[in-house]
């Protein structure tokens, strides 16, 4: 029997969970409504996948690792969504090849929202009566939101690619600043952090995925870190200065990839007679000189801090900084707006390349099953990002947080701080 005590912090951890599922879920849909049938069915490239896919990858995974295992008596909604929705979980079996997901014009959107429908007044129904699986039930449930709210900053990304293909460089949205020019950056200073051993990874009751435990220690050397982001004038400065053309400035990887590609701006940069303009989410605008420079490889920030005569911060560095200018940041709280110690722009601004690999903390051990093949079976041949961006939901930033891509993407909101040795 239940403890009677224990019931209205159960209701209220219920109501509390289902509201917060319904605040999630809802904001994907919302990000679509700007767009074409046609606009959430196309692919740009294959590490970017269609918005409509996104609608239904995201409730493919409440109807695949919630409700077919707590659901009485569970049906799918469509049983062919099981693979066609399937990202990268071979222990749930097929999968559609990432690919050819732009091929996919049935189902239509209209039965992806109704797919959407169906999932969520099922999990509605199974949060309502929560009993003896709330903690299990509830944790995974957070875990499907928190990877919804990274689907959230994709169906951002990835549509900003799509509509870059167009000549016609349509907006997703309109600019909401309407004087369309930013405030100038601050002077960029130094901030010195001193040697010692330092705390890393995750602390605290809030929720954190697997790759950023067990908190351990690291041995950090002295630093300098950037007090703010490189901006948009600066990078054009090492454009102009011929960045793009010295084999000195690059790693070897880099300066092939740079050859094989032609490459000569960063993404979304143009440049003509009037001078540089950026391809954005409102369109094609004049390049704010003072914004952050976003949509940088790591090879492209690596070879600035070169040029800059600097290097980008180790992941620990950062780490480091952020803890010290938010204090709790470790622990989930929000900091998007922490301006201490004369950091500023760590959240909220570009994802920040380190010069880390992803690689397991120690101790590091996934989950068993397919839910464990979430972040561990990734960490090869890919650098840690920290902070947020732009594009990242609000509440999905803190200082532990572990992003992580190939070298050469691009079409991220990713950007460049330096740090120096000292």
């Amino acid at each position: 029997m239940m403890d009677v005590q224990a019931a209205p912090s159960l209701a209220a951890a219920s109501n509390a969970l289902l509201s917060r599922f319904y605040g999630v879920r809802k904001r994907t849909v919302e990000l679509a409504k700007p767009l074409s049938e046609e606009d959430c069915c196309a692919q740009s490239m294959p590490d970017a996948s269609p918005v409509k896919w996104h609608m239904a990858h995201t409730t493919w995974f409440f109807e695949t690792f919630i409700l077919e295992r707590f659901e009485r008596d569970f049906r799918p909604h469509n049983g062919a969504f099981r693979v066609l929705f399937n990202s990268y979980y071979n222990g749930v079996g097929d999968k559609h090849p990432r690919a050819q997901r732009g091929l996919l014009t049935r189902p239509s959107t209209d039965e992806v929202l109704a797919y959407r429908h169906n999932v969520d007044a099922r999990m509605g129904v199974l949060l309502e009566h929560l009993q003896s699986d709330v903690p299990e039930l509830a944790a995974l449930v957070e875990l499907g939101l928190q990877h919804e709210q990274q689907h959230q900053e994709l169906i951002l990304t990835d549509i900003k690619h799509l509509l870059a293909m167009n000549p016609l460089f349509p907006a997703y949205a309109r600019n909401s600043n309407s004087g369309g020019h930013s405030a100038p950056a601050a002077a960029l200073t130094w901030l010195p952090f001193d040697a010692g051993v330092v705390e890393i990874g995750h602390a605290g009751d809030g929720f954190c995925f697997d790759n950023e435990q067990p908190r351990h220690r690291q041995f950090v050397e002295r630093f300098s870190l950037a007090s703010r982001l490189v901006t948009n004038a600066e990078y054009a400065a090492f454009v102009d200065a011929g960045g793009y053309r010295d084999p000195a400035l690059w790693l070897s990887e880099g300066w092939d990839w740079v050859r094989n590609n032609g490459l000569q701006l960063p993404l979304y940069w143009q440049s003509d007679a009037v001078g540089w303009s950026e391809f954005t989410l409102y369109g094609l605008q004049k390049l704010e000189p003072h914004a952050p420079a976003v949509h940088l490889s790591y090879f492209e920030a690596d070879a600035y801090a070169r040029w800059a005569g600097a290097r980008l911060p180790t992941e620990f560095e950062w780490e480091l900084a952020a803890a010290k200018s938010s204090p709790g940041a470790n622990s989930g709280l929000h900091p998007q707006t922490t301006r201490q110690a004369g950091l500023s722009q760590l959240f909220g601004a570009a994802w920040q390349w380190t010069s880390s690999s992803y690689a397991p903390y120690p101790g590091y051990a996934p989950a068993a099953g397919a839910i464990g093949e979430y972040n561990g079976k990734f960490m090869s041949n890919q650098y840690v990002l920290r902070g947020s961006s732009c594009s990242t939901p609000v509440d999905h930033a803190r200082a532990s947080y572990r992003n992580f891509f190939p070298a050469t993407a691009r079409w991220q909101f990713s950007g460049v701080r330096l740090a120096k040795s000292t």
